[in-house]
């Protein structure tokens, strides 16, 4: 018969062991989990949403709902939106609108059902604007008789519920809810006609800190500087070389044919709004105002911590401050010149050196395979990155799959080193 001694010693061994266990459970849930969200990916599975998350985009509402993480989506079906358009509103208070139906706060369906005292308060990302006057940007929900929940704008008149609680579309407890309710939110203050921004002058802007040759290029073409200023009012982003970037550049782009030089002017561009912490959110390819059909001229945003960078085949530049960031119109500088693979890809770089031949290894080594092979030349330019000429693979122009590839890697490396530990303990044991 065992002894106690012998069986504390075995319930603390069996303890020891499910503990290990549940560390790397828990470190492979901690690693592969993430508290993203994409609303329009989400609503695009639902067609009888498709007006709703149209307007998301073309009122740049999308990547700011994106970006946070605790928040709650009211959206409308088709029906409802058709009746807020028949107002005719400007796109600047359709997006006042749209803001009021994004609440600052995360309710589930099972959260509105159980409402302290039946009432709540809660603010929206109109709120969040600072332009909606006193109260006009919190939403009143209220849960009613018979299970129903009401909603209505603070600044409603009539005291009547301008909607009700339809369903639940989407839940991540407690970061996103994506709900459904049955008509738009009714607010004088949020349709009150809104007047478009002021368009700013692009080039006095650039030239007055420190990108005044990209500003003077600009100008001296004048089909580039044209599509730049009549996308300022639908959303535009310009990442605009410093001026020592640009000066050693110079040479270079006075060599393009004029469809070339307009071409490398419009690729640093793009035809929406997009802040800091908006590219921070939407790493991945981003089309340009240069992009055309076949043409595709993008690069790729990433960002390690705070720093963004943008990425071609060619050059990696990094977003080095910001001159202006008021909706619609963002302009940030960058330290090198952007290089499109569709202008440069066949004459940036000098033909390579042929490969030297391999030695051949003596038989009495030929059955170890664990020597690494000789590291191939490079025939990358000085002011090219290491990570590839221009003809590189398609596959890496996303910048997501080496990163992730490497945490991955290293993860499994990590859970490999934990299990071969455990079974070393269990054995010694």
């Amino acid at each position: 018969m065992p002894s106690l001694h012998h069986n504390t010693t075995m319930e603390k061994k069996i303890t020891f062991i499910n503990g290990a266990l549940l560390l790397l459970l828990g470190l492979s849930l901690s690693t592969t989990s993430t508290n993203a969200h994409n609303i329009t990916r989400i609503l695009a599975k639902f067609p009888q949403f498709s007006t709703f998350n149209h307007y998301l985009t073309v009122t740049h509402l999308a990547p700011e709902i994106n970006r946070r993480q605790t928040i709650t989506v009211c959206v409308v079906d088709n029906g409802a939106m058709n009746a807020l358009l028949a107002k005719h509103l400007s796109i600047y208070a359709i997006k006042n609108v749209l803001s009021l139906h994004v609440l600052l706060d995360y309710f589930g369906a099972k959260k509105l059902h159980l409402i302290t005292e039946g009432t709540a308060l809660a603010a929206t990302m109109y709120q969040a604007t600072g332009s909606a006057p006193g109260t006009a940007g919190f939403v009143n929900i209220t849960d009613l008789k018979g299970g129903k929940v009401g909603f209505t704008a603070k600044d409603s008149s009539d005291g009547e519920f301008d909607a009700a609680f339809v369903k639940s579309i989407k839940e991540i407890p407690y970061n996103l809810s994506v709900i459904q309710i049955s008509h738009i939110l009714h607010s004088q203050d949020a349709e009150a006609p809104t007047p478009a921004p002021e368009v700013a002058n692009l080039t006095e802007i650039m030239s007055a800190h420190g990108c005044k040759v990209f500003a003077d290029t600009l100008l001296a073409n004048p089909d580039a500087e044209n599509i730049y200023t009549s996308n300022v009012e639908g959303g535009l982003t310009v990442f605009c070389p410093m001026d020592d970037a640009m000066k050693k550049f110079l040479p270079k782009f006075k060599n393009l044919t004029a469809d070339g030089k307009n071409s490398l002017l419009l690729y640093h561009a793009i035809p929406i709004y997009e802040s800091i912490s908006m590219l921070k959110s939407s790493n991945g390819l981003m089309n340009t105002l240069a992009t055309d059909g076949a043409k595709k001229f993008d690069f790729t945003v990433q960002n390690d911590g705070e720093q963004v960078t943008l990425k071609t085949t060619i050059v990696t530049a990094r977003i080095t401050g910001t001159l202006i960031d008021e909706q619609p119109l963002a302009i940030h500088t960058i330290d090198k010149v952007l290089l499109p693979k569709e202008l440069f890809k066949a004459d940036i770089a000098p033909a390579p050196a042929p490969a030297p031949e391999k030695a051949k290894a003596p038989k009495a080594l030929k059955k170890h395979h664990h020597a690494s092979p000789p590291a191939p030349p490079t025939d990358s330019p000085a002011d090219a990155p290491a990570d590839g000429p221009a003809d590189g693979p398609v596959a890496d122009l996303t910048g997501n799959g080496n990163d992730a590839g490497r945490r991955e890697e290293g993860f499994w490396r990590l859970v490999s080193v934990g299990l071969s530990s455990l079974a070393v303990i269990i054995m010694v044991l």
